[in-house]
């Protein structure tokens, strides 16, 4: 394919007609005509030999085709739209840049008050995006950072990409405040016969922790599944249900939680916390910026609880 004779612009509606599946919503979005939109449409049909938009009663579906184009499209843009912003030298005091930041709420929790701080401080222009990681996103993880400045995620789900340790902490057993069953201490009897809630639980999915678990031969008996680590004390609180959490995590809770944190029965392994990044942006200077400021912000939270 000869690059020189492909038109950027039907990237561009390619993007909204994925993103809005109508001809009229597109074309309003992006202050074009309808009939211009529709000629667009015309030429990606003959382009891909799909129908990308398939109509569906009153409605329009996306092919399997373009459900598949969509998001390489929006990767595409972005990195199509780095490459036009790009300037030989950064001014933090001058950038109206957004960066954006794929992390867990337990990230966020930890980390993300000292980096808005440190970036309104140095970039007042600037704005911060962060946007919750998922397992997809983790699975591919160096197709999902040519679209976004920065993953932070634990050791243990990435490799073969650039990155930087952040911060430790260490995993611990919540369970009910007034669970009369669980002392002081939990035993791996007990893990293994309470109900769990467990967090990220799926073939591809875990945290650390849960799978060092079941390599020591651990089954744990899940009965409810969460994505989200902040929603795991309300889960537990209350109820017979244990689960794995990280300890500053706890720390963070008010006193009213309704949990106990536990230490675990077995050799959980160490959690540190890193910040990863597509090689492409090595030498960008905007993206060395930011990724020196969250090193700032994780230094900034201290060391791990004593």
């Amino acid at each position: 394919m000869n690059l020189a004779n492909l038109d950027l612009n039907l990237l561009v509606s390619l993007d909204a007609l994925l993103e809005q599946r109508s001809v009229t919503r597109a074309a309003q979005q992006l202050g074009l005509s309808q009939p211009a939109l529709s000629a667009s449409l015309a030429r990606l049909r003959r382009h891909f030999g799909d129908e990308l938009l398939s109509r569906v009663g009153n409605n329009y579906r996306l092919t399997p085709l373009a459900a598949q184009l969509r998001p390489r499209v929006r990767v595409a843009l972005d990195g199509v739209e780095r490459v036009f912003t790009a300037q030989p030298e950064f001014d933090p005091a001058e950038s109206t840049r957004e960066f954006s930041v794929l992390v867990s709420d337990y990230g966020c929790a930890v980390l993300g008050d000292a980096l808005a701080r440190l970036l309104a401080e140095e970039a007042p222009g600037a704005r911060l995006r962060l946007a919750h990681n998922t397992p997809e996103a983790v699975d591919q993880a160096a197709q999902t950072l040519l679209a976004t400045d920065l993953l932070v995620l634990p050791h243990g789900f990435v490799t073969d990409l650039p990155h930087a340790d952040l911060h430790r902490d260490r995993w611990v057993i919540v369970v009910a405040a007034d669970n009369p069953d669980v002392g002081e201490e939990i035993s791996v009897g007990q893990l293994e016969t309470m109900p769990w809630v467990a967090t990220y639980y799926g073939p591809t999915a875990s945290t650390p922790a849960a799978r060092q678990m079941r390599m020591l031969g651990i089954e744990p008996r899940v009965q409810v599944v969460t994505e989200s680590f902040l929603t795991v004390p309300g889960l537990v609180a209350g109820s017979d249900r244990i689960a794995l959490l990280q300890e500053r995590l706890v720390r963070r809770l008010p006193p009213d939680a309704g949990i106990r944190a536990l230490p675990c029965p077995f050799e959980a392994g160490p959690l540190l916390e890193a910040v990863w990044w597509h090689p492409v942006y090595d030498r960008d200077p905007e993206h060395a910026f930011f990724r020196e400021l969250l090193v700032r912000a994780a230094r900034e939270i201290g060391d791990p609880p004593a």
